[in-house]
């Protein structure tokens, strides 16, 4: 295993403290704690917005921090949900009296910690709702909730960021976050497998030749395994499933993300956008916006995730407000 750090059991801390020293304007972590909140929290009179995760996803959850994005992240371990005391803290730290609401990517250790402390929460008077992040199509089973949540959570932290930045209730603020997620939809091929520092090797294996189609963040398997496909195919592949799932029509105004799993280069993320932006015009499908690069890795996993987010006008201003974090770039 090569990675430039010190101790696999202090890569998170030393990575939170890193994160705080490098935009000490933007953000800062709560002493003796796994969070990072907005520099100025709790903003009074805003609804606060919490998400977190295992590591290993960055920038995903801690530079998303700041002003129309969230006052609070929660880092847990490598691949592991954060614990409920970690994410109470960080609750109180984003709670600016008009209640929190928090932003769970769909996975079974997260949805279980998070909503025990949402209880927790309540119990001190704080009160929170939550929504759900399952954008993965590669897991057809929607209805079921086994649907994952992937790089899709980044718009939903920018949209009801937004609208909670502009003075919109708890109420409004959970309704537009749970309308992104109806209308978001991600899924993503796999180059290589990732290390986790703890473990040391690989956590799958993949052939010269092969690529994993539709696997998860942490290294979950993909729905298949195939021999390596060119970029165009690779943007035709992510792109039907994705509109199988997705009622997008002619006419209809798109927002596109994508995202790098840690290793693969903006060259190939630009050649794959290629693609996906001739055939969405051949479909008649407008681009409203489009966002390259790195917003939720999987440690040094080449390959990448595409996003598709079909917007109304709620959605779209919510997309187009301004937002000041560490990771978010306004298209």
């Amino acid at each position: 295993m090569k990675k430039l750090i010190n101790h696999p059991e202090a890569v998170v801390d030393e990575m939170l403290d890193g994160m705080a020293a490098a935009h000490p304007d933007l953000l800062k972590r709560l002493p003796g704690s796994s969070v990072i909140v907005r520099k100025n929290a709790p903003v009074q009179g805003k609804v606060g917005l919490v998400s977190g995760g295992g590591s290993g996803h960055e920038p995903a959850h801690g530079g998303y921090v700041g002003s129309g994005m969230l006052d609070a992240a929660v880092a847990g371990e490598v691949f592991t949900s954060p614990a409920p005391d970690q994410i109470l803290q960080a609750i109180k730290a984003a709670d600016g009296g008009r209640g929190v609401l928090l932003i769970i990517k769909n996975y079974a250790g997260d949805v279980m910690n998070f909503d025990m402390t949402a209880e927790l929460a309540e119990v001190e008077g704080i009160p929170v709702k939550r929504v759900i992040v399952n954008d993965d199509v590669a897991l057809k089973n929607k209805q079921s909730g086994e649907r994952r949540g992937i790089a899709g959570t980044v718009f939903v932290h920018k949209i009801a960021g937004a609208w909670a930045e502009a003075g919109a209730s708890l109420e409004e603020v959970h309704r537009i976050a749970e309308k992104t997620v109806r209308h978001v939809r991600t899924m993503g091929v796999a180059l290589t497998p990732c290390t986790v520092p703890a473990v040391g090797k690989p956590g799958f294996s993949l052939g010269e030749n092969e690529m994993e189609v539709g696997m998860g963040i942490h290294g979950e398997p993909g729905i298949m395994r195939r021999s390596l496909m060119t970029s165009d195919e690779v943007a035709v592949d992510l792109l039907n499933h994705i509109l199988e799932d997705l009622p997008v029509k002619e006419g209809d105004q798109v927002s596109v993300l994508v995202n790098s799993l840690g290793a693969t280069p903006q060259m190939e993320l630009y050649i794959l956008n290629r693609k996906i932006s001739k055939c969405l015009q051949d479909k008649g499908i407008h681009v409203f916006s489009t966002h390259i690069g790195e917003f939720m890795t999987s440690l040094e996993m080449a390959g990448c995730s595409l996003t598709l987010l079909r917007l109304d006008d709620e959605l779209r201003k919510g997309l187009e407000a301004p937002a000041n974090t560490a990771a978010w770039v306004q298209a």
